[in-house]
């Protein structure tokens, strides 16, 4: 039996969660997690559903009957084999933390990506990286360097087939342009505090504001 996992986005309304249960338990299929959102500010609903097939319902099957559904919602979805190991290009700088996380759940199982790289603009991580076999890349960056740099970032996408960033404490600002051409494909790892809190010391102005 395999295990698939479902995503949609939509305009937020009555009978999503039951047309997409419905249409699961139709299909012969079991819901083994389930999360969903509403953002009250944008009117906006967000469902991940993970499901067994356990009629032996294909990836393609499933991805046939679902259209009819997301046309009724106006949803934005994707169906994917949970079995399927993502490519992931970590990124960093100084601290290590998130890194340090990402790298030890991979490691025990927890994460189940192909971490492809690394990335850094120092060489903190570097023997970190190399310790778990894992291709370290420093690419320095300084604002008369930042296309260049960046353009090395995105060959090494495309030499290893990334299909996911994740920028574990980065400290950069990527640029408009690298941010349109991987649209969708990029999570930056932060604090809880944007929007409120911008910038390098978001601890402090928190605590100057009294929150």
């Amino acid at each position: 039996m395999k295990t698939y996992v479902l995503t949609i986005s939509c305009q937020s309304t009555r009978g999503i969660v039951a047309a997409v249960s419905g249409y699961l338990a139709d299909q012969g299929c079991n819901i083994a997690d389930s999360s969903q959102f509403d953002d009250l500010g944008t009117c906006r609903f967000f469902m991940r559903v993970s499901f067994i097939s356990e009629e032996e319902a294909t990836e393609a099957k499933l991805a046939q009957g679902f259209p009819a559904i997301a046309e009724r919602f106006g949803m934005t979805w994707s169906l994917h084999d949970a079995a399927k190991r993502e490519k992931v290009l970590l990124m960093v700088s100084r601290f290590g933390h998130c890194l340090n996380d990402l790298l030890y759940r991979w490691k025990i199982g927890a994460l189940p990506i192909d971490i492809v790289g690394v990335v850094s603009n120092h060489f903190d991580y570097q023997k970190v990286v190399v310790n778990h076999d894992i291709p370290f890349h420093h690419i320095p960056v300084t604002e008369a360097n930042k296309p260049e740099a960046e353009a090395r970032i995105m060959d090494l996408v495309r030499q290893t087939g990334t299909e996911l960033i994740v920028l574990a404490r980065y400290m950069q600002i990527l640029s408009d342009q690298m941010c349109q051409k991987m649209s969708g494909r990029i999570i930056n790892i932060h604090h809880s505090f944007l929007p409120s809190f911008k910038g390098a010391n978001p601890y402090k102005q928190a605590f100057e504001r009294g929150v």
